[in-house]
């Protein structure tokens, strides 16, 4: 049998083969995906689902002039593979291997760097109105946009402004029913309608002005192919409506779309999920709120759980399953999560609005406009805070401290373990009079015994772990442990306290004037942005109060950090505990 793929290096190659011999290539490419990503990881049924589309995009147009938008690019690893990334691909997501998204500093076939939904349509739009400026007609713009993504506020800015254009614009809305989790909302429900032929009202997409065809069979490459050819000579904004299957050719990845979104390790041959371990293992930090907020809930009837569009990856889908009448998907709209959450804050609700600290920054008006001005008490829930590993710079959220820090108003917390992330929420749901945002990391805690009862923290107050008599290890959150285990590599401890801050604000001042006093050197710890961050925190503290203490700030640097998991991230920029225990032997000696 013939290999095509591995006779492919570019696009062009792909265009030379017959379109007979294409069904061959897109088993072959899907085969590809799944033998890697079965022992590599990464997102997998994305990609499975648009290998027709894939192969069809870049038969039919002239790649990489034609510019070809992804959005998100959980669903681009075939594009990567077909434009010259195949022998390289299985360093997909490791350090100093390929992104896991589509990157403009990796390949001119990337032509947009993504990784947060709903951007790809405003992007493609301004790449086809450079090129209409630049008098050049003839390049194509084809933004590829899932059904959960174009819901999101920030596509329907951009069809309502390529509508009234004469844009070279093709939008291909690839309709699978789901994003990460099933897709929600009332445009959802249009979607449904119009693949079962119900659908009663005007078509939504001509109303804004696109010629709108489909929808058409995703999975049939021939009549992809004659309706891509057709829509190249159509002028104007263009829609077509594409119905795929998630995780299609892989039947474990159809049947469970939501765990093969991305699945870890699996058998290649099965399709069959790796066995876990049977060891005990303290819970993620997600499953700490999600199992928290139900707790909490059923003693508190204001309590509302909000997430937009991550119930599985935030661990709401808890509280959805068992209060549902309080737990609320809102679909990718970040900004609408935090002003519906403040919304209810004003009617003397609980919100808990679950959001990935990454993810936050979309929303960033609405937390201060909506939220803090009104000093309404929302309590933020940041999921991956800190550096999250192989999702790489778009999905890091060391961003938060210093974004959140400048806001009045606004309280700041970071658990050191999951027992204070509990407490902070039972605190938190007691009756703040402002808002509250919580922080906490991807991954596992350190407890197995985490279910405590609950216990009220106190606003604004530290905590001192071990004292010492000269240099002050302060740090924020969970890299308390990276703290730990440094200063369990060092022989002498005598000199070293180690107190964890617990508030980045407000901070507690009475402490900080005792550590000023009694230590020489002050040594901040953080997995933020070590500008503007809690470090910096501490040192305006400093001046302000005209202490002449040596502080040294450790955070992310001023730079964009990529993938590869986090202890190699951590190492890279010296924040694991072996190069911070050098760090401090050397202010020891």
């Amino acid at each position: 049998m013939s290999n095509f793929l591995n006779k492919i290096q570019n696009p062009t190659q792909l265009r030379l083969l017959k379109q007979d011999d294409l069904p061959i290539l897109a088993k072959e490419l899907r085969d590809f995906i799944i033998n890697i990503v079965a022992t590599k990881e990464g997102h997998l049924g994305a990609s499975l689902g648009v290998i027709e589309l894939t192969i069809a995009l870049h038969y039919v147009f002239n790649t990489p002039k034609d510019q070809l938008v992804w959005d998100v690019g959980h669903q681009a690893y075939g594009h990567k593979i077909l434009t010259g990334r195949r022998d390289t691909f299985e360093t997909n997501r490791q350090l100093g291997g390929l992104s896991g998204f589509p990157n403009r500093s990796e390949s001119n076939f990337d032509t947009f760097g993504v990784g947060h939904s709903s951007t790809s349509i405003s992007a493609a739009l301004g790449m086809a109105i450079a090129s209409r400026l630049k008098s050049d007609l003839d390049t194509q713009h084809i933004a590829v946009i899932g059904d959960a993504s174009i819901a999101s506020g920030m596509a329907f800015e951009g069809l309502n402004h390529a509508g009234v254009t004469d844009a070279n614009l093709l939008v291909i809305l690839n309709d699978n029913a789901i994003g990460i989790d099933p897709s929600v909302g009332a445009l959802k429900q249009y979607l449904t309608n119009v693949k079962k032929g119900t659908e009663k009202q005007d078509n939504i997409f001509e109303a804004l002005n696109f010629d709108y065809s489909g929808p058409i069979d995703g999975h049939n490459l021939p009549l992809l192919i004659s309706e891509l050819k057709r829509l190249k000579n159509v002028k104007g904004p263009k829609f077509l409506h594409v119905i795929t299957t998630k995780g299609k050719g892989l039947r474990q990845a159809e049947e469970n779309q939501v765990t093969y979104h991305a699945p870890g390790k699996f058998n290649k041959d099965t399709g069959e999920l790796n066995p876990k371990s049977n060891t005990k293992q303290a819970p993620k930090y997600q499953d700490v709120f999600g199992h928290t907020i139900v707790e909490l809930a059923k003693q508190n009837e204001k309590i509302i759980g909000i997430t937009p569009a991550m119930p599985t990856g935030s661990s709401l889908k808890f509280m959805m399953e068992q209060i549902p009448d309080r737990a609320f998907d809102v679909g990718i709209a970040e900004q609408h999560a935090v002003t519906f959450a403040a919304g209810l804050a004003t009617q003397g609700m609980v919100p808990f609005c679950n959001i990935y600290s990454t993810f936050l920054q979309r929303a960033y008006d609405q937390v201060i406009h909506d939220v803090a001005l009104q000093k309404l008490p929302v309590i933020f829930c940041l999921d991956r805070a800190g550096l999250v590993g192989e999702d790489g710079a778009t999905h890091h959220g060391v961003y938060d401290l210093a974004y959140l820090r400048c806001i009045p108003n606004l309280i700041i917390f970071a658990p050191r373990h999951e027992v204070d992330l509990r407490n902070i929420m039972y605190t938190a749901q007691l009756g703040l009079k402002q808002p509250i945002a919580i922080r906490y990391p991807r991954g596992r805690g350190e407890n197995l015994d985490w279910q405590q009862p609950f216990s009220k923290i106190e606003i604004g107050k530290g905590e001192c772990l071990k004292h010492g008599t000269s240099i002050a290890v302060l740090s924020i959150g969970n890299m308390a442990k990276n703290a730990n285990e440094a200063l369990d590599l060092i022989e002498d401890t005598s000199a070293f306290s180690h107190y964890d801050m617990r508030f980045v604000k407000p901070l507690d001042v009475e402490m900080l004037h005792n550590i000023f006093k009694t230590h020489k050197t002050i040594v901040t710890i953080e997995d933020g942005s070590v500008i503007g961050g809690f470090g910096s925190a501490i040192a305006e503290f400093s001046v302000e109060h005209n202490y002449k203490n040596t502080v040294i700030t450790k955070g992310i640097p001023d730079q964009f950090i990529e993938h590869g998991t986090v202890l190699e991230l951590q190492q890279s920029i010296q924040l694991d505990p072996k190069s911070l225990s050098e760090l401090l032997k050397k202010m020891a000696d």
